[in-house]
């Protein structure tokens, strides 16, 4: 696993009330590796039934486009056993990745939040492929037997969806697992022309998430304590001079490829749920960095509407002057998001510029007459 699974008894109790997410079907079940014994057998007949519930989860993304392109980009990094693993995209806005040994796939919402290109997704399905290749849950499967008894372990897997997150729990990877899996996914991204420099940056990019966190509560930083998101994984310091290391020395055919566009594009239409999300975690410093890091090409009418929400959120009075001035950049060009005109005018009515605040409601009402809110923000317009 990238990180330590965060599912606990809310979010299993979530996946059967949250609202369906319509789409292109999931692929069925396919085994590639099979049970050797009767412990392992049962143990895969607890996977395949985890899947099967996984499968009617509303959690589950299932937009066809995302999906082909998550498809592709795995197939073109492992090669053909590719068709051996099922992913799973679910709606979650934590930095996750996970497989289990039947070859189910879990990517989060918040992981793909995080990773700024074609690359560095690369990196992510890489590494979990070298997890269920070298059956690293299978060792530590057997690990638990020896210490814990197959009835104790089976005892957990049936509590459904609220064990399947403890048995996750339980199979985190050793680091000299996940040693393993960073050098074999540096090598299938070389294979496939990524530049696997990528690799590396994904946890600079998760020290410099920590580091804003901490900074917008005051606190000390935590990127270097073993615990939490990094609990399972080398010292993330360690693990970035060591990726970095093993990069130089991988060639890549050709020259090497990010497709940062590409990456952007396919998370295009449900980026703004996906940030939206992550406002919602209330970790003002985390949300504000990772719009920042998005920006860094350049502010788009988009990034700035998200910084717009995120600083209303927080609402201070300075908070909503500076929203304000992030939903004014989000409204200039053709392509501007109309929500942004509704903000806008959240913002200035919370001010006290009430004439203002009305008029930019009106411009978002005429923008989207067929708004989900229309009525209340009609009344808020005074129409």
């Amino acid at each position: 696993m990238l990180a330590s699974l965060l599912c606990g008894a809310a979010h299993a109790q979530a996946l059967e009330t949250q609202a369906p997410n319509p789409g292109a079907p999931v692929p069925p079940v396919l085994a590639a590796y099979a049970p050797q014994d009767k412990d392992e057998r049962g143990l895969w007949m607890q996977m395949d039934e985890e899947e099967r519930r996984l499968k009617n989860s509303n959690f589950v993304i299932r937009d066809s486009a995302l999906n082909a392109y998550v498809h592709q980009v795995f197939c073109r990094t492992v090669g053909p056993r590719c068709s051996e693993i099922r992913i799973y995209i679910m709606r979650t806005p934590y930095f996750n990745a996970t497989t289990a040994p039947n070859g189910m796939m879990q990517l989060w919402s918040g992981l793909l939040l995080r990773t700024n290109n074609e690359a560095q997704l690369a990196a992510v399905l890489g590494h979990e492929f070298i997890h269920y290749q070298d059956r690293h849950s299978l060792a530590l499967f057997r690990q638990m037997k020896s210490k814990t008894g197959t009835f104790a372990i089976m005892a957990v897997m049936g509590l459904g969806l609220f064990g399947l997150g403890i048995l996750s729990d339980l199979f985190k990877f050793s680091r000299e697992q996940e040693s393993e899996a960073d050098a074999g996914s540096l090598q299938l991204m070389a294979k496939a022309g990524y530049d696997p420099m990528e690799c590396s940056r994904i946890w600079e990019q998760m020290r410099a998430e920590a580091d804003a966190t901490a900074a917008a509560r005051n606190v000390k930083s935590r990127k270097d304590k073993n615990g939490g998101m990094f609990a399972t994984h080398p010292p993330t310091a360690e693990r970035v001079a060591a990726l970095r290391a093993l990069a130089a020395n991988t060639p890549v055919a050709g020259t090497p490829r990010v497709n940062r566009a590409e990456y952007r594009a396919a998370l295009g239409p449900l980026w703004a749920s996906f940030i939206d999300d992550q406002i919602k975690m209330n970790d003002f410093g985390a949300t504000d960095f990772l719009i920042t890091n998005l920006a860094k090409d350049g502010w788009t009418p988009e990034l700035n509407y998200a910084r717009g929400e995120l600083y209303r959120s927080r609402g201070r009075p300075e908070d909503l002057k500076s929203a304000v001035g992030f939903y004014q950049q989000a409204t200039i060009g053709d392509n501007s998001p109309a929500e942004a005109w509704r903000g806008l005018g959240l913002s200035l009515l919370r001010s006290g510029s009430q004439a203002e605040g009305q008029a930019a409601l009106k411009n978002y009402l005429a923008r989207k007459p067929d708004a989900s809110d229309k009525a209340m923000i009609a009344m808020m317009a005074g129409v």
